[in-house]
């Protein structure tokens, strides 16, 4: 007997790089030896400070439930590292603690998607956008970053595509999965323009704020107070304090949001756990020796693969601005980025993501993370060039 379930789940999409893991894992119990450069987390452990702080909170009781909201402790240390980064001060009763980034995407998308709405959303982009925008029965409206050979976005590409109809425009800076990072003028040039659509809500996806290259400074969107009262801001410890697996965010709603996305949480999670909470409240109050050190490792790495997929024959990439991916195209190759990606895994034996999983107008292309060692980078690339050979 079939179940009758809903319709909308027909439309719900997924995160291919854990299905790619799981292949490769499958592949390494058989006895092969694979370099894993598809998923997307830092490849460093918790500062100890921060290990050490959840640890005191378990010692310390801390194991209830807490406010569906975030600590205020946590949500004020949030806006304390707001305003030493961007020199804003934010009410931390405008911050809500998330059990990680995607959550805020879940709650956002919710908020405006439903059926004869429009959501602006980037492609090649973190696929649960499209995902949840197909999921609420709202338009999904992709604005194509392939347009560009650095594979940034066009702020009067992103404009025009506004209509009555607009309810959320949906942003990353830096990119995943290009890797791509747009300045300040551009961001400049978007927020301005935004204001002639005052219905339209902002979601900008700042989660690798702290991985930005060659000296540059994140853009935020905390720098426009005339769009505060519709914008969100997504942001989190996994990234930038490698605590994927903690599973800990925070966003920035407006006031209008507030309660309803408050009663989302209740109805769903309830809370974020307590002990996860005041380990990111060491994180954030603490020093950033770790974050500098990730990103100086991480330059060197986006250097050498840089120049290294730029070696290999029929490979074309752009230099990454910031995050830890690189998006080469690949159709030169005489393969597809699906083709491309299932070969490396089965014949070099190097796991990594074909462009599609980021949406389709990029199945020229495949995605390396570079969260790894220099030598496993140059290793893996040295076997694509013997498989390319």
């Amino acid at each position: 007997m079939e179940l009758d379930l809903a319709k909308s789940l027909d439309r719900l999409g997924t995160e291919s790089a854990f299905k790619i893991l799981a292949e490769a894992k499958k592949l390494e119990a058989q006895g092969k030896h694979m370099i894993h450069l598809s998923l997307g987390q830092p490849d460093f452990k918790t500062p100890k400070h921060v290990v050490e702080a959840a640890k005191k909170a378990l010692d310390d009781g801390h194991h209830g439930y807490v406010m569906s909201n975030g600590i205020l402790e946590c949500r004020q240390a949030v806006t304390r590292k707001i305003k030493k980064l961007y020199n804003v001060d934010i009410d931390p009763e405008r911050i809500l603690i998330m059990p990680g980034g995607k959550p805020t995407m879940y709650y956002a998308i919710s908020c405006y998607g439903e059926p004869g709405a429009e959501i602006i959303y980037p492609t090649p982009g973190f696929p649960i956008y499209e995902s949840m925008i197909n999921y609420t029965g709202a338009k999904a409206v992709a604005y194509n970053l392939l347009e560009d050979k650095n594979l940034k976005f066009d702020p009067e590409k992103i404009l025009s595509l506004i209509t009555d109809k607009t309810k959320l425009l949906v942003l990353i800076n830096p990119n995943n999965p290009t890797g791509s990072f747009v300045e300040k003028s551009a961001i400049d040039y978007l927020a301005e323009g935004l204001k002639k659509y005052p219905n339209v809500t902002i979601l900008s996806d700042e989660i690798y704020s702290r991985q930005i290259f060659d000296g540059k400074e994140m853009p935020t969107f905390f720098n426009y107070p005339d769009l505060r009262e519709r914008l969100i801001v997504l942001e989190g410890w996994s990234k930038a304090y490698a605590m994927t697996g903690w599973r800990l965010g925070w966003s920035f709603w407006p006031k209008k949001l507030i309660e309803h996305v408050n009663k989302l949480i209740i109805n769903s999670v309830s809370c974020v756990n307590a002990a996860s909470q005041y380990a990111g409240i060491a994180a954030l109050d603490g020093p950033d020796d770790s974050i500098n050190l990730m990103v100086e490792k991480f330059t060197q790495r986006r250097d050498l693969i840089y120049k290294l997929l730029n070696e290999l024959p029929g490979v074309e990439c752009s230099l990454p601005g910031g995050a830890f991916y690189a998006f080469p195209k690949v159709i030169n190759t005489g393969m597809d980025g699906n083709e491309f990606a299932r070969r490396c895994m089965h014949e070099a034996g190097v796991a990594i993501v074909p462009g599609t999983s980021f949406g389709r107008p990029a199945k020229d292309y495949v995605r390396f993370s570079f969260a790894a060692s220099r030598d496993n980078i140059s290793e893996a690339l040295e076997k694509i060039k013997k498989m390319l050979a």
